[in-house]
């Protein structure tokens, strides 16, 4: 398995990535992951639509969960064809937990817990810990990748308008 270091870090402290790197204007890479309801969800299901892809390494800390309520509030006024899909290796009883909690219902949550099929197509596997890296991804509806942001420094906050404009440009 490919390995990349100087990519990101965790409080300045370098990380390694595993995985492959992804390629902007290609297919997004093929992955499994579980749904909350812990069934299996292909990303072949997601043709058709135009979809921001989310990895972070855990709603139940500070910066994703304020990540990924941004991007639920902000979801209401998409495209009705643009989805949004937040990943994490949270097992999916505590993903579920979570949304009710902060009422997100406009993002998807997936775990990536089983096998990391997610975090290895994508390349955004921190080696050291397990957890995916704070990335972004914006597939188009032929299922091409036309966005990538890799946040250099995981406890910091992706850009926000950068990836929503993405998404927009593609309906």
């Amino acid at each position: 398995m490919n390995e990349r270091q100087g990519i990101v870090t965790l409080h300045q402290n370098p990380m390694t990535l595993v995985g492959e790197e992804p390629v902007k204007d290609r297919m997004a890479p093929d992955f499994e992951v579980v749904d909350n309801d812990l069934n299996p969800f292909k990303s072949s299901s997601i043709k058709g639509r135009v979809v921001i892809i989310a990895s972070v390494p855990s709603l139940d800390t500070p910066v994703c969960d304020m990540e990924v309520r941004r991007f639920n509030q902000e979801a209401a006024s998409l495209h009705d064809d643009i989805s949004i899909l937040t990943i994490s290796m949270d097992l999916p009883f505590a993903q579920k937990r979570w949304c009710a909690a902060a009422g997100v219902d406009k993002v998807q949550t997936l775990s990536d817990h089983r096998d990391a099929s997610f975090g290895k197509a994508y390349g955004v596997l921190i080696k050291e810990l397990r957890l995916l890296a704070r990335a972004m991804f914006v597939v188009d509806r032929e299922g091409v990748l036309k966005y990538i942001q890799v946040v250099p420094e995981v406890s910091g906050e992706p850009n926000y308008k950068a990836v929503l404009d993405a998404a927009s440009e593609l309906v």
